[in-house]
């Protein structure tokens, strides 16, 4: 059997897998379970591998190419295109072979274990980020009801919150008092672990040579640096580093027809974690930017004036993605150029 390109929709259990040949007749059309997938694909001669970008892709993206396997992991918005009928599992496994085929196709990098590993350690930081902020906004609407009133912010609760619990003169009653106290209980629980993976980062940061070329960059922090190594693939595979703030969806959205180019909001493709903490590094940078006298901030100060706080923050932003990718190409580091005149 001369399989030569094989689609395979991943699933947790059962896997829907569609093989061709180099001419596109259809070889193999089955399902397996979990435990005979990889002892099917080891017997195979070494193929073109094409699977959706999901949960597990990248675990799978490594072992099939540790067995002598091609293998390419592909956004699902590039695959529905070549679905040809109603969308279940043996349909979608034989577009992911039909899309992987296409020379011009876009593709997933596959990631390493270690940065997966990091990319877990950002995510779970961001999700007690957004409990702590749910649980702040929380015990705010509770004192509201008792017509006490704390300011928006994390700081504002820091400080407020403790000495409304302790005033036993401002009507709050006792139930109210205990139930607010187990959830500001939480809230710095929650301080604590944050805390713990913020070092866990900078340690992180502190360790790797690219990391501290990039946190050269004005508005790239311990964070983002991070974000960037374990997020974004080999620069090499970008053209510019446009193609790179593309990728991040930092470019606007074209919709040009009759040799008119229209050019509207940035697409906002890719990873939007890595979107938020560029733009938020920006938003910091331009907060300080009277500060500074270098080609750079002169710059972003006259687009400040021309276009307005939140359109600089996102060209900033993406100014910064290009310097990131001539960076980690070029590996050089980042120089500050005085301004001119």
């Amino acid at each position: 059997m001369n399989v030569t390109t094989i689609g395979i929709d991943l699933a947790k259990t059962v896997f829907s897998i569609h093989g061709t040949d180099q001419y596109g007749k259809v070889l193999v059309r089955k399902r397996l379970n979990r435990p005979k997938l990889l002892p099917y694909i080891a017997q195979l001669p070494p193929c073109l591998i094409g699977m959706e970008a999901c949960s597990g892709a990248h675990y799978w993206a490594r072992e099939m190419t540790e067995l002598g396997h091609d293998v390419r992991i592909i956004a699902p918005r590039f695959v529905a295109p070549y679905r040809k009928s109603s969308k279940n599992d043996d349909n979608d496994a034989e577009a992911i072979c039909e899309a992987v085929s296409r020379t011009n196709m876009r593709f997933v990098p596959i990631k390493t274990e270690d940065q997966q590993a990091t990319l877990s350690l950002h995510r779970i930081r961001r999700g007690l980020t957004k409990e702590r902020t749910a649980q702040i906004n929380q015990i705010r609407g509770l004192l509201a009801e008792f017509g006490l009133i704390i300011p928006q912010g994390r700081y504002h609760a820091r400080h407020r919150i403790p000495e409304i619990l302790e005033d036993a003169e401002n009507g709050l009653p006792m139930l109210a008092r205990r139930l607010l106290n187990n959830i500001n209980q939480r809230i710095l629980q929650l301080d604590e672990e944050i805390l713990t993976y913020d070092r866990e980062i900078e340690a992180m940061a502190r360790r790797d040579e690219q990391a501290k070329r990039l946190m050269a960059i004005p508005g790239i922090g311990l964070q983002t640096a991070t974000a960037i190594l374990a997020s974004a693939p080999d620069p090499r595979q970008f053209k510019s580093g446009r193609h790179f703030a593309a990728w991040l969806g930092l470019v606007p959205r074209q919709y040009s027809t009759g040799g008119k180019v229209r050019l509207g909001r940035i697409t906002k493709r890719g990873d939007k974690y890595l979107r938020m903490l560029l733009i938020h590094g920006t938003r910091a940078v331009i907060a300080k930017l009277p500060d500074k006298q270098d080609r750079l901030s002169g710059w972003a100060i006259d687009l400040v004036e021309r276009r307005g706080y939140k359109r600089a923050a996102v060209a900033l932003a993406a100014k910064n993605a290009r310097i990131i990718w001539a960076l980690l190409m070029n590996q050089t580091e980042f120089k500050t150029q005085p301004m001119e005149g």
